[in-house]
Formats: C-alpha cells, structure tokens, sequence
C-alpha cells in the first residue's frame, strides 16, 4: 500500500469512515481526484489534492462562505489540511453536462445558474475579506499561456522576445476595460462540468463545485465562462437571452462598459484555455482536451472582431494566422 493510501485509511478511520467502499468518481485538469465514499446507507466525497501541488485551503474557505449564503456548495464533513484530504457532503450525479446529454432543457438549467450569479454579484457580502484580486498580473500571465505554449505546439520554437512583449503590451491596453466594474467574487470555473441540479428548493438547487481558484474579480467574468464555454455550443440567441437575464438585475448597471469587459475577458478567457490545453497534453500527458481547441478558437475570434480588440486581432493575424490555428500534434 502507497504511502498516500495508508494517509487517506487513516483520514477515514479517524472521521468515522472506516472500513467504507471507495470508488473512483472523478478526476479533473488539476492534481486533485475525487472518490465516492459509501458505509452503509452514508454516502459522501473524498477529495485528495496531495501537497504542495494542491492546497485545500481555499476550497473550505469559499465552499463555507457560499453556504453561509445559502447556496448549494458541499459541505465538509471533515479534513486533514496537512495531507490534503476534505471529506465533502454527495451532491450526486446530476451534473449540467449529463443533464444536458440526456436533453434536459437549456432555458431552465442556464436560466438557475445565471439568476444564482446575479443574486450572488448583488449582495454586499459576496467578497470574503482578503480574497486575492483577479489583477492585472494575474490575467496577464494566463493570457501569456497561448505564446507560451500553444505558439510553440504549433510552430516548433519559442516565440521570440519582441512578439511576447508586444502582445503582453496589447493586454495591458486592454485590462481597464476588462477591470471597468467594481469587483465582486469570481468563482472563475463557473461552467456546466462544474454544475449539478439538486433536488432543493429556489437558487439552492443549483449544486456548485470546483471553486477553490475563486478571487475578487469582474463580474462578468462567470456568466461569461458559463455562456461562452470551451466544451460545448451554446447558440447564440441563449447567450443573449441569459445575458438579458443578468443584466436586467442590475437597473443601474453601465451596459456598455459590461459589454466590453465581458468581451475583453471572454479573449483573455479563451486565450488562456487554448495554452492550458496544450500544455495539459504537451506536459502532462492529458491529450483529451485538444478536440476543444477549434470551438475556443472560434470564441475567441468572435471576440476579436470587437473594435476595441483590433490590435489583438492583429497580432493574431500576424502570429497565428487562421491557417495555423489547429490542433497541436
């Protein structure tokens, strides 16, 4: 027996779970899985995100907050910080992705999901105190991720100096009007594999996971990852219904200046996805994610025909011309 299986033996029998049927549920981009737990008629979540690639942390401290508030995040039923291990409340296997797969209606599912957001983005305690900011350096490092990964992938060698810097300089332009709202909590992984439906009463029906990467950010920055999503299409008149539906919570909101961030953020969004897909197959051996690089690519063109975004349509252009924007081998 590993080491780390012995740890997680140990973490069970000490929260009452000895002797439990464990079966895997799931893993995910990142170092954590997850198994299902079952002793008897108890059913709960193993989370394992092993140190120092993954810290807990976070996780119980945003999963708390958005129950505190009402919402349908799981709750911890025990933890060992030190070795990485939450056992976390079953919220089952109804998943928006498996939901949608078996026809279950869009309007309903998008519809729950944006009215939790907005309900979320208009109360004044959405921000826990010393949450990291969703800044300037951080967007741009994750912008950074397609000249520093799928540029190579593509082309077989590092993209040269001047070109990184001028690009970095295009998002810079562009970070005031991304970062024009004031902020509010980004949950930053807010999409339908991290959606479940629950048989629970007003917005606690909308089950929320994988949170744990949350910070203090623009607000359009969730409906936005929803509604514009690497895995799936969406058409077009949904987005815009489910985006009314946001908006129209927020009578005195700057619509235009809410356009534009969305638009801004939904480029560095997109940009950012195509170089963590890359890397995720070219570093650690997770090809899957590859067949998703023609939809973000299409996202984020769609993006760009925005004026506001021409200077980065045209590094894009120059660098990564539409005959080069494929699947990496």
């Amino acid at each position: 027996m590993s080491d780390r299986a012995t740890l997680i033996g140990e973490f069970l029998d000490r929260a009452g779970w000895a002797q439990a049927q464990r079966g895997t549920l799931a893993g995910d981009a990142s170092f954590r899985r997850y198994d299902r737990i079952v002793k008897g008629t108890r059913v709960a979540v193993l989370m394992d995100a092993p140190p120092p690639q993954e810290d807990v942390r976070p996780f119980i401290r945003i999963a708390e907050h958005l129950t505190e508030m009402g919402y349908s995040a799981p709750r911890i039923l025990a933890r060992d910080v030190e070795n990485g291990f939450l056992l976390l409340e079953d919220l089952g296997d109804s998943t928006y992705t498996q939901l949608l797969a078996q026809g279950h209606d869009e309007e309903s599912l998008y519809g729950l999901s944006i009215d939790v957001l907005a309900d979320l983005h208009a109360r004044d305690t959405a921000l826990p105190e010393g949450l990291p900011p969703y800044d300037e350096a951080k967007l741009l490092a994750e912008a950074a991720l397609l000249a520093d990964w799928y540029w190579p992938a593509i082309f077989g060698r590092e993209l040269d100096p001047a070109s990184r810097v001028a690009y970095l300089d295009i998002w810079r332009g562009l970070m005031p009007l991304a970062r024009a709202l004031p902020d509010t909590l980004v949950l930053r992984d807010f999409h339908v594999d991290n959606l479940m439906l629950l048989p629970r009463d007003g917005l606690a029906a909308c089950g929320l996971l994988d949170f744990q990467d949350a910070v203090a950010g623009p607000p359009a920055y969730d409906p936005m990852s929803l509604l514009e999503d690497a895995r799936r299409d969406i058409d077009p008149s949904l987005v815009a219904r489910m985006k009314d539906r946001y908006v129209s919570r927020f009578p005195h909101l700057n619509r235009d200046a809410f356009t534009l961030s969305w638009t801004v953020l939904a480029a560095q969004r997109h940009a950012k996805v195509i170089g963590i897909f890359t890397r995720l197959a070219k570093r650690d051996g997770k090809p899957l994610y590859l067949s998703h690089i023609p939809r973000v690519w299409r996202l984020l063109e769609a993006a760009c025909a925005n004026p506001a975004l021409a200077a980065l349509r045209q590094w894009l252009d120059e660098h990564i011309p539409p005959a080069s924007r494929k699947v990496p081998e």
